[in-house]
């Protein structure tokens, strides 16, 4: 029996919940609707190997139902552009392999449990795994990108993935420190999640021959969008649905994550309040309240709502940057999707 034949051939894609179907996300959807297929096909095919924990492990959270955002955002960008060959595909796979790999990483790192509503891959097959099923994936996406044969995509796609490791980096020495300023996470958000963003958008304009604005462009789209899904999943983690989120709320909180709402609320507090973050989060003595405490402090000094409010700012920035591409199917998607992205705090 081939490795094929082991892991059965289901489909990627899990259908949106019904607050994740929102009409603005709708066009986007419909947009990449066909070529998705074919990404999905290769995702398939990729994860596929004769070492079997490989694919085992790659197919846990494969097939868990993540939104595949950044691949349909490198095929909608690509229309954008007007392309008409079929590497823009390749690409796409490669971005998702990309996330995937950093997401089994990140559960490593932040020694997560729970990934999407269920046992994180370290949980089931060990750190060691992870990490290393990880990196297989990310040489696959490598693979595929070669394969396409643009080294302008393929210099993106390697300057990211290197972005994206100094990002890691950067977090894990700002991990549990209070003394973490905006400015120092607002440059982690920007390496760890919004340089895949750019990158996703910034390939669609490199691979189809567009002037150099146009690419600058959907770079700066990417990038801006990035930050602000990031700084929404931050607001979620103390205000947001478990059900709908896939995680428990107050997972940062409990992983000892410094994020905005921490920070503005650390900032803003009393000497005792910032007494409390500092024995929850730095020194990790965690008791059963203080999630619901901690909570209430976001509260008493609006801390979500500024955080939310920032992701706002960075999402009318993304919609500016489309504004040189005039108004088309494409275009509007791209932009609808800011507003589906900034909404999932609502």
């Amino acid at each position: 029996m081939n490795a094929k034949e082991r892991i059965p051939q289901v489909g990627v894609v899990v259908p949106f919940e019904a607050n994740e179907a929102a009409e603005s996300l709708k066009p986007l959807v419909e947009l990449v609707r066909a070529d998705m297929q074919a990404v999905n096909a290769i995702i398939l095919d990729k994860a596929v190997s004769d070492v079997d924990l490989i694919p085992k492990l790659a197919h846990h959270l494969i097939d868990s139902g993540g939104k595949r955002l950044r691949p349909m955002l490198t095929i909608a960008a690509a229309k954008l552009c007007g392309y008409q060959g079929t590497g823009h595909v390749k690409l796409a796979a490669s971005v998702e392999f990309m996330h995937t790999a950093t997401l089994l990483h990140d559960d490593v790192v932040d020694e997560s449990d729970f990934r999407r509503g269920k046992e994180s891959a370290r949980l089931v097959w060990g750190n060691q795994a992870s990490v290393l099923v990880g990196d297989f994936l990310l040489g696959q996406a490598f693979r595929m990108m070669v394969d396409v044969g643009s080294l302008q995509a393929l210099k993106i796609l390697s300057d990211a993935a290197a972005i994206i490791a100094e990002g890691e980096v950067m977090q894990l020495a700002a991990a549990k420190n209070t003394a973490t300023t905006e400015d120092d996470y607002l440059a982690i958000i920007d390496s760890k999640t919004a340089a895949l963003f750019s990158a996703a958008a910034e390939v669609g304009a490199a691979i189809s021959s567009r002037p150099q604005q146009e690419r600058a462009a959907l770079k700066s789209y990417g990038r801006n969008l990035g930050i602000a899904f990031q700084l929404i999943d931050d607001a979620l983690d103390y205000s947001g649905d478990s059900a709908r989120m896939g995680k428990s709320v107050g997972d940062d909180f409990r992983e000892g994550k410094i994020t905005l709402p921490v920070i503005l609320c650390f900032r803003r507090g009393t000497e005792e309040e910032r007494a409390f973050w500092t024995r929850t989060l730095a020194d990790g003595e965690i008791r059963d309240d203080d999630l619901d405490n901690a909570i209430r402090l976001m509260k008493r000094h609006n801390a979500i709502e500024a955080t939310i409010e920032r992701a706002r700012h960075y999402g009318d920035i993304a919609r500016d940057a489309l504004a040189i591409f005039g108004a088309n199917p494409a275009a509007r998607a791209l932009t609808d999707v800011i507003g589906f992205c900034i909404s999932r705090a609502n």
